[in-house]
């Protein structure tokens, strides 16, 4: 943890001293020097807000760890239950989530309404983010609390429960996945159908001409929360849908919109959506057997892990914070070669809307737009970009469909 905290600290500093002087010739006309500036600003108010975040957490973490804060929490759900294992288990999480989210939100406010706020990002009112808040965690009740039952119940009365209690999280994040446009998204956002016109009609021709199986066109109300743009589609089979957050098609022309959108079918076309999921199905698998390990009352490697962090009685509540807590660094390490395949997939994506367009300029143009607008790093560091970013760098992309012209 220490190790992972000083990686991010260093290619935080690294970032910052290769932030541009002058506006690389390639974002000329589209970023100006006062917009670098300010570029520059946010960056180092975002690294520093990141920093003391980060510092914030692992010394919480490590207090509660060192002064016995597991093994109270474990005593205290158990105490506060009084309908089995299950019961407690569930009572568990729910005073893990409460926790986690009560730290975290001095954090969010801070970020959403003074940060994001300071640099003309922030749209979102204090009802909007309380609203936010609620929703969430009655979401998270109303969705976690029957998938967090079913795995404990597996894992305390099914032999071979990791592959049972997978099979059982597979099935509930395609399920949600399924559910998300209809009833999900919604509690969060507006989604209005996009009105007929010239921009509705085209977007429909490039869905067939790419083989799209589009079920409609809808405007988000993003700018709801944020000035910032994206565009996105959901849905599985033939009922995929559109997205376009307002604040995209206030400052971009139909041409860089569909660029943006056969940016997104290509995802499609080339099976990234498909091939993701997939790895993620097996990727879990994986982790559920090295969970079952964790939660094994009668293993070595359990009852060594519950002793590192003063835990008396092996549970499965307990065991999946634990592996989670010590798998973390290892997932984030992992994440790397994740980040450089999404990056891929960003490349391939990018040929593929300038070749089904004809044109790679629109979609380049969006995207300079889209940096400049959101004063994103032009040039951020290597090591960065190889420990987070699923995108690449914007400078490459630009060159990347400059050669593809």
């Amino acid at each position: 943890m220490f190790a992972l905290w000083n990686l991010d600290f260093a290619a935080a500093l690294l970032n910052l001293k290769v932030f541009p002087e002058t506006v690389p010739t390639p974002l000329a006309g589209v970023i100006t020097a006062e917009s670098l500036d300010r570029g520059r600003a946010y960056l180092r108010t975002n690294s520093v807000f990141n920093v003391i975040r980060a510092s914030v957490s692992l010394a919480l973490l490590i207090a509660f760890w060192m002064l016995g804060g597991f093994q109270q929490l474990d005593e205290t759900s158990r105490a506060l239950a009084h309908g089995g294992p299950v019961t407690s288990g569930l009572v568990f999480f729910a005073l893990c989530m409460l926790g986690i989210t009560l730290l975290g939100l001095p954090f969010s406010w801070y970020h959403t309404f003074v940060i994001e706020e300071k640099f003309g990002f922030n749209r979102s009112t204090p009802g909007t983010f309380w609203g936010d808040q609620i929703k969430g965690l009655l979401m998270m009740a109303v969705l976690g609390l029957p998938i967090g039952a079913a795995v404990l119940w597996i894992f305390q009365h099914v032999p071979h429960a990791w592959l049972w209690a997978w099979a059982a999280f597979t099935l509930f994040q395609l399920l949600l996945t399924w559910l998300a446009p209809s009833l999900i998204l919604p509690l969060f956002n507006k989604f209005t159908p996009m009105p007929d016109g010239d921009l509705k009609r085209r977007i429909e021709e490039l869905g067939t001409r790419c083989g799209f199986p589009l079920d409609g066109v809808f405007v988000m109300d993003g700018s709801k929360r944020s000035t910032k743009a994206n565009a996105f589609f959901t849905g599985f089979g033939k009922r995929k849908k559109i997205a376009l957050f307002d604040t995209l098609m206030e400052k971009h022309s139909d041409d860089e919109l569909l660029g943006v959108l056969a940016h997104e079918i290509g995802h499609f076309r080339r099976g990234h959506i498909r091939q993701r999921l997939l790895v993620g199905i097996v990727q879990s698998a994986a982790l559920f057997f090295l969970l079952g390990l964790a939660t094994d009352p009668h293993g070595a490697f359990a009852r060594q892990l519950f002793d590192a962090f003063g835990v008396k009685t092996i549970s499965p509540q307990m065991g999946i914070v634990l592996f989670t807590l010590l798998f973390d660094p290892v997932s984030r390490l992992l994440g790397v070669f994740a980040n450089a395949w999404s990056r891929r997939h960003e490349f391939e994506a990018d040929a593929y809307a300038a070749e089904v367009t004809g044109d790679p300029m629109p979609l380049a143009d969006a995207l300079k737009k889209l940096s400049a607008d959101q004063l994103s790093h032009p040039s951020p560091h290597p090591l960065r970009v190889w420990l987070d970013y699923s995108h690449p760098p914007l400078i490459e992309r630009l060159a990347a469909l400059e050669r593809g012209k």
